[in-house]
């Protein structure tokens, strides 16, 4: 109040105008505007801990199409169920390079901010998206990656790894994706997508994890719901030849497992054209014919297995009258009956489907994976399911909810740790900040022995028989006493009647979540399907797993060990949020549901992180650009300040007014506690350009764009003067008359040669210079082969080392001396030629000497030329004439006093020795033809 009768003699009715003379234009990036459009960042709200103030917050930007407004650096994000012209190549372009809270909130803000802090820090980043189904995170992950695509550095072979990042979408939709009847394209898994870039902040490869796939969904779909999208891509858009060697049909009515939510055809969803969408991907994400014949073979199996009806024999046993479907699929015998049967035939096509998408996901990760080894960083993106309450909340939904209460406990403790770190960095003492810690429901969900996971697995262990209902009984007898949990029996006479016999409730950080028990006893199920001829179910279904006596883990425990494993990623990372908000039930444009928004507000814990946010100060920003703002307000600082931007600050708020518990000044920034005081301030800049808004300065301001533009001519004659005269001196000594034109002619050269730099050690091809850089491209070029040469080296294995340094020996033999030597220099030294192992007793009578070479060569008799058998073993110090198990002739290179080669096609080698070794004359032809040993005299 003191700051607006400092500056404004009647701030009401001045405001009152301002905000009838402003305009759309305008409004969403002055603060003066909030009364009409809100606060773009709910920071600044002065009723901070009001779920109403919030509402009505969020309402006015929703209904002026403001659809993405902030708390400090989380994006609130509502869905507008029309398309906005905010998605453009323009928009991309204007958020890329510019600080976070220069324009209005938005998704690319986050990723650029993202990106921008990677690139320059050097470290990992990730984007959490979160909400009800929707609420449009899909479409939030969708935007992100295409703002990447755009807005990053690119080659031709960095375009392939960006069509494959940006087509592993579509792929993953038709088989992750589904109608709901609250999301037409409803993510049915969590995705965790790993962007790497490389140093120059290019995007090179990718990996992706998913998370809890609703297998139940391939088997059952509510009314008004449909099984994945791929089912009916393939009846839909599959040409003829392959629906008929699939054996099916086009009409998806005659398959059980896609009828059962009776809305087959979907107005707002066209099979034919994504099936052609996911068929390109396919092509570009690397997927052979061979990949595909089996995907969509197991797709083709899912379906007649749902076709598949049991009768009752006389036994009871379970059999199969009309064998229609079984053609398609493998039989397999089992006594069981009806009902047993047709849960086993569901069992089958859920673990099919569900291992045969984790299937799809590595296959995936494979066409994205970077092999260059150099240090890359990231930037995750976690599309996770929100945190909802259902009619009916099966153990699918304990798992989702759970995930969400971990991932809200590391959102707060990240979130004080991000605030405690800025403040110890700005040197502003820390006020312990008071918040719910829901690690208390964490523990009561993931405990080890006392947490509600852990009794489900000793259930299922325990010798006898579990059911739902004895589970039940351990939980009540296990964790009965804990305050986040209750049951029909524990509870209250009141609260008895809402809790059925079958049934525990959560007292979530969310609010109550009541979970039906029947059902949890859910181990992964495994059939012998280890021989199947399909491919891909051969790489699903290992044998091992079947020689495995280990008893599978529950899956409640394989998603608790993946989600561990998902929050160690992400507390390795800097963060960032989206919440996204789903304003109706009825995807209806411009419709905003007070009560629905209230909950998900409360599910998203919102308010929790609002509170955190501002325990401290509602606004900071940095000294330079406070001053830059507001300067025109104190006498002292406008229009120049030429001391530290923080003086300058510190003598505007005097000024001004500033109470001693309005602000904080920290080492880089302002801190301001109350929305009312920036308000203020904000409010009054708005009057002083009002008033100087009303002096008449027409002329003046043409005056100096006249001024300006004949500056910018001056500077264009002068530049282009400058250029002309470095042409004319080019071939001169470096001057201050060329010294200009010479650098842009190195900028030129050296942004060409870039480009044109040898990959190979053979390549001497080199990029012609100009004159005045002959000698820098010699040393260029002598710099670029040496380290070619290096990484080259540095690239040879000690084993092929080994083998180069034989062929240099060889080449002293026999270059220029054998017919056809040349086309054998590719080809490596081989240890031995013997497709057996040398006799034992030979390798004992040579006692231990390193053997190089063996091969098979033919002894000539003197008399006769008869032919025999023998072995060359050549050891490090001498030759043996083997036969058999004997040793015929032994060979000293020390006596060795040379060896010549014949120049006749037959390919002899001869060894000469001194006259006086003793030792007989042999001649021996070696076994692969190419080479003849002539020992000429060594007796």
């Amino acid at each position: 109040a003191g700051v607006w009768r400092h500056l404004l003699p009647n701030p009401e009715s001045w405001l009152r105008s301002a905000l009838e003379d402003n305009t759309d234009e305008n409004m969403e990036g002055a603060l003066i505007a909030r009364d009409r459009v809100g606060v773009q960042d709910f920071v600044l709200l002065d009723s901070h801990t009001s779920e109403t103030a919030f509402l009505n917050n969020l309402r006015k930007r929703y209904q002026e199409n403001l659809i993405y407004t902030y708390i400090g650096t989380l994006l609130v994000s509502v869905n507008p169920y029309k398309e906005l012209d905010i998605y453009t190549v323009t928009q991309m372009q204007l958020y890329r390079g510019v600080n976070f809270f220069e324009l209005p909130p938005h998704l690319y803000a986050i990723a650029d901010n993202a990106y921008r802090v990677m690139c320059s820090e050097y470290n990992n980043h990730f984007i959490l998206i979160s909400g009800e189904s929707g609420a449009g995170k899909t479409e939030a992950s969708k935007k992100i990656l295409q703002y990447y695509a755009v807005t990053c550095p690119t080659t031709e072979q960095l375009q392939i790894v960006r069509d494959r990042l940006l087509l592993s979408n579509p792929v993953l939709e038709a088989f992750g994706n589904a109608k709901t009847l609250r999301n037409d394209n409803s993510s049915r898994f969590g995705k965790y997508m790993d962007i790497q870039f490389d140093f120059k902040g290019a995007p090179v490869g990718g990996h992706i994890l998913s998370y809890l796939i609703e297998k139940s969904r391939v088997v059952h779909q509510n009314h008004g719901e449909r099984n994945f999208h791929i089912f009916y891509q393939l009846l839909e858009g599959g040409d003829k030849d392959l629906l008929c060697w699939l054996g099916l049909e086009r009409n998806p009515q005659k398959y059980a497992y896609l009828v059962q939510g009776r809305c087959a055809k979907v107005f707002s969803i066209n099979d034919k054209n994504d099936w052609k969408i996911v068929r390109k991907a396919f092509s570009i994400i690397d997927f052979t014919e061979k990949d595909i014949e089996h995907l969509f073979g197991i797709v083709a199996s899912v379906l007649h297995l749902g076709n598949i009806q049991f009768e009752e024999d006389s036994n009871g046993h379970a059999i199969i009258r009309d064998g229609t479907q079984i053609k398609w699929i493998s039989k397999v015998l089992s006594p069981l009956n009806v009902d047993l049967a047709f849960y086993a035939r569901d069992a089958v096509a859920k673990a099919i489907y569900g291992r045969t998408f984790t299937w799809l996901v590595n296959k995936i990760n494979g066409s994205l994976a970077n092999k260059d080894s150099t240090r890359k960083t990231v930037i995750g993106l976690l599309d996770i399911y929100g945190f909802e309450v259902l009619d009916t909340n099966s153990f699918e939904q304990f798992c989702i909810n759970y995930c969400n209460e971990k991932l809200q406990q590391l959102l707060i403790e990240m979130t004080l740790k991000a605030e405690q770190e800025e403040y110890e960095l700005e040197g502003i003492e820390w006020e312990p900040i008071p918040y719910f810690n829901n690690k208390i429901i964490c523990d009561l969900v993931e405990q080890k022995h006392k947490g509600i996971i852990s009794i489900l697995d000793e259930e299922c262990l325990r010798p006898g028989e579990a059911t739902d209902l004895s589970f039940l009984e351990k939980l009540e007898e296990k964790v009965g006493d804990h305050a986040h949990f209750v049951t029909r029996k524990l509870a209250d006479q009141k609260t008895r009647k809402s809790i059925d016999w079958v049934d525990f409730r959560l007292l979530h950080y969310a609010g109550e979540v009541t979970y039906c028990a029947v059902g949890s006893f859910s181990l992964p199920p495994f059939q012998v399907l280890c021989n199947s001829k399909n491919g891909i179910i051969r790489e699903c279904f290992l044998l091992s797993e079947l020689d495995n006596r280990r008893r599978p883990e529950t899956v409640a425990t394989q998603f608790k060990n993946s989600l561990m494993s998902l929050i160690e990623i992400l507390m390795s990372k800097e963060p960032s949020y989206v919440r996204c908000i789903k304003p109706n039930e009825n995807k209806e444009p411009g419709k905003f549901d007070d009560y629905l928004i209230r909950h998900q507000v409360k599910y998203l814990g919102l308010m929790e992180h609002l509170r955190v946010r501002r325990a401290g100060f509602a606004y900071r920003r940095k000294y330079e650009l406070f001053l830059q703002r507001y300067k025109s307000l104190c006498p002292a600082t406008w229009p120049h300040w030429h001391g530290p931007a923080a003086e300058g600050v510190e003598r505007l708020i005097k000024h001004i007014g500033y109470k001693p518990e309005e602000y904080k000044l920290g080492r880089t920034k302002i801190f301001i506690r109350f929305p009312k005081t920036l308000f203020a301030t904000e409010d009054a800049f708005e009057f002083r350009k009002h008033l100087l808004g009303m002096v008449p300065l027409e002329a003046c301001w043409r005056g100096a764009l006249a001024r300006k533009e004949a500056k910018k001519r001056t500077w264009a004659v002068q530049i282009i003067r400058k250029f002309i005269n470095g042409f004319i001196n080019r071939k001169k000594p470096l001057c201050p008359e060329n010294i200009e034109f010479v650098k842009l002619v190195q900028y030129k050269y050296f942004m060409k040669l870039r480009d044109h730099v040898p990959k190979n050690v053979l390549d001497k091809s080199w990029l012609q210079p100009p004159s005045i850089l002959e000698e820098t491209s010699e040393m260029l070029q002598k710099i670029c082969i040496r380290n070619l040469v290096r990484k080259y080296c540095r690239g040879v294995t000690a084993e092929r080392k080994v083998q180069l340094q034989q062929k240099v020996v060889a080449s002293a033999v026999f270059r220029g001396k054998k017919e056809g030597y040349l086309q054998s220099i590719n080809q490596p030294f081989m240890d031995t030629r013997l497709k057996n192992d040398i006799n034992p007793k030979v390798l004992q009578l040579i006692q231990g000497e390193k053997i190089k070479y063996v091969t098979p060569v033919i002894k000539y008799d003197r008399n006769g030329f008869k032919a025999r058998d023998r072995l060359l073993v050549l050891t490090q110090s001498s030759a043996y004439v083997v036969e058999m198990a004997k040793i015929k002739q032994k060979i000293d290179y020390a006596t060795l006093k040379g060896i010549s080669t014949s120049n006749l096609s037959d390919g002899i080698v001869v060894i000469h020795v001194p006259e006086d070794n003793k030792q007989k004359v042999e001649k021996c032809n070696v076994a692969t033809g190419s080479l003849w040993l002539e020992a000429r005299s060594w007796g």
